[in-house]
């Protein structure tokens, strides 16, 4: 089967909607609620719409497209400036040295503070693939094409892009960072406060969280032995962010202590590494696998293909690559390697 990437449109909400349900919880960027959804993909449509070359607070949905069937397996989404409608909070881990003259002494304390160190970053998230889908590379191609349209719409984007990484997740669906810490102020338990932020936004964090940092040492085990772990399902996605460039920078979710991943928008290796081209054939039998990718804004298409990259500059795809993003000699496309 063959797979794209494109720009997400108001009819995909009922498939989107299906593979929220599918999340497990802990999903802020895919909340299982249409309404919800419904308004991710009108600001998308105006985000979409937008033909300003401009940063401002916008946030891109794009869905991964079976081609065949034209099924929805898979989605992401882009955020082009995080903390503009409300703050934009994270813990930082750091140390606290402390010495003592009288008893020759120094302490270290790792203490978590409430911070919007990362407000005015980009931030690329939302990212889940259908179950039934996991092979063959699509994750893959769902995160690498995110880099792919923050290159080709640059200005769009900010010098800073972050990751957040879901955090450990219990069996009951709850989270043991959530328990130890900012659940001992609120009164609602870890899956209430993640629904309601996913739906409302988290200004009640602001309004309630106590503001002093937390001594790590004063949480239980549970809580100290989660902070900064991302969820097992999302392992390879920290590994896939590392190959990217990013990095853990001791920023942790105030809600279930999972990493948040950082880097600098024009060192992540597929914004560095991608290249604009000119179509010169439409030939390739055995060339380098890619992910190539047309269009701007609603018209953004990405898929896997195999491309020549000539001494002239132009590049060579195969029919099959060309025929799914609906491109012809003398076209311009944007690819990296795989």
């Amino acid at each position: 089967m063959s797979f794209r990437l494109r720009a997400a449109r108001a009819t995909d909400l009922e498939p989107l909607y299906e593979m929220a349900k599918l999340t497990g919880g802990g999903f802020t960027n895919l909340p299982a609620d249409r309404k919800a959804l419904g308004g991710k993909l009108e600001r998308a449509a105006k985000a979409f719409q937008n033909t300003k070359n401009e940063l401002v607070d916008e946030q891109f949905v794009l869905v991964l497209e079976d081609v065949q069937t034209g099924a929805i397996r898979g989605t992401c989404q882009l955020m082009t400036m995080v903390g503009q409608q409300w703050p934009f909070y994270s813990y930082r881990l750091n140390t606290l040295t402390q010495y003592s003259q009288e008893l020759d002494r120094t302490v270290r304390a790792e203490l978590l503070s409430l911070t919007t160190d990362l407000e005015g970053s980009s931030e690329v998230g939302g990212l889940f693939l259908h179950p039934n889908e996991r092979a063959g590379g699509l994750g893959l191609l769902l995160a690498r094409s995110r880099y792919l349209f923050i290159a080709m719409h640059r200005k769009r984007f900010a010098d800073r892009t972050l990751a957040e990484l879901r955090g450990i997740i219990d069996e009951r669906g709850g989270s043991p960072f959530w328990d130890g810490v900012a659940g001992r102020f609120f009164g609602m338990s870890f899956q209430e406060a993640d629904y309601f932020n996913a739906i409302n936004g988290n200004q009640f964090i602001a309004d309630l969280m106590p503001k002093h940092p937390v001594y790590v040492a004063m949480l239980d085990d549970d809580a100290r032995s989660v902070i900064g772990v991302p969820h097992p399902t999302g392992r390879a996605a920290m590994r896939m962010l590392e190959n990217e460039n990013f990095q853990y920078e001791g920023y942790v979710d105030i809600f279930d202590g999972g990493p948040s991943m950082v880097a600098q928008t024009d060192k992540i290796t597929s914004v560095a590494n991608s290249t604009m081209a000119t179509i010169s054939a439409i030939d390739v039998e055995q060339g380098e696998r890619a992910i190539i990718a047309t269009g701007q804004l609603q018209e953004f298409q990405a898929c896997y293909g195999a491309r020549i990259m000539n001494s002239d500059g132009t590049i060579s795809l195969d029919a099959s690559t060309a025929d799914i993003l609906d491109v012809q000699i003398g076209d311009s496309v944007w690819s990296v390697a795989r």
